[in-house]
């Protein structure tokens, strides 16, 4: 067998190690959680030594906020990439398919426990989190929707209030997908349908009252 084959594929591909180790992470991550993961875990996972990792990471702290970045920050960024062009409605809809998508991904599952079993542990990420992720995500969809009350698309309500409203029913339910034994109502439920009602339930609640 040639050297080539045998050789790691992290020796290949260098510039393959972040994503390699990121993606280490979140298998441990997911397994330990945060608190609990180890570097030499993680680097085990990853195919590298302890010492690669401190070549692009300092601690497990920063390697989380990474995680987020190029996961939850991406999919915000994607939403704020949205045409405001046509009605608010529209808008909202692309969001919600484009979020969706992503809450149903391994690195949501994981990232969403350790953000509510754990983070309070870690005041510094705590932050990070709401500056990065809650409040960009609350200034994105209070924005649609304020746009949709001035328009007539929806009702008048507190646009905050809606935005939360929509996260939480978002990701609470695909939380219960990924655990879907101990959900009989959903057993035999595919994603599209659940997607469905969910989008058929918020648009209900938004919709603008005939005077």
């Amino acid at each position: 067998m040639s050297a080539e084959v045998t050789e790691p594929r992290w020796r290949r591909l260098p510039e393959e190690r972040p994503q390699q180790i990121l993606h280490a992470a979140l298998e441990v991550f997911g397994e330990h959680g945060l608190a609990g993961a180890r570097l030499e875990d993680i680097a085990r996972q990853a195919g590298v030594s302890k010492g690669t990792i401190y070549l692009y990471f300092p601690n497990k702290e920063a390697l989380f906020r990474e995680m987020v970045r190029s996961t939850i920050v991406e999919a915000i960024v994607a939403g704020e990439g949205i045409p405001d062009t046509g009605s608010a409605r529209e808008q909202l809809l692309a969001f919600m398919q484009h979020y969706w998508a992503f809450v149903r991904t391994p690195a949501f599952s994981v990232i969403y426990r350790v953000v509510v079993s754990e983070l309070h542990h870690f005041p510094d990420l705590v932050e990070f989190y709401s500056t990065e992720v809650i409040a960009r995500t609350q200034k994105l969809l209070s924005g649609i929707i304020r746009r949709g009350i001035d328009a007539g698309e929806f009702r008048a309500l507190d646009p905050a209030v809606a935005g939360r409203m929509l996260i939480s029913l978002f990701s609470t339910s695909a939380m219960w997908c990924c655990k879907r034994k101990y959900f009989p109502h959903l057993r035999n439920r595919p994603d599209e349908q659940i997607y469905n009602e969910l989008v058929d339930f918020y648009l209900s609640a938004l919709r603008a009252v005939p005077q």
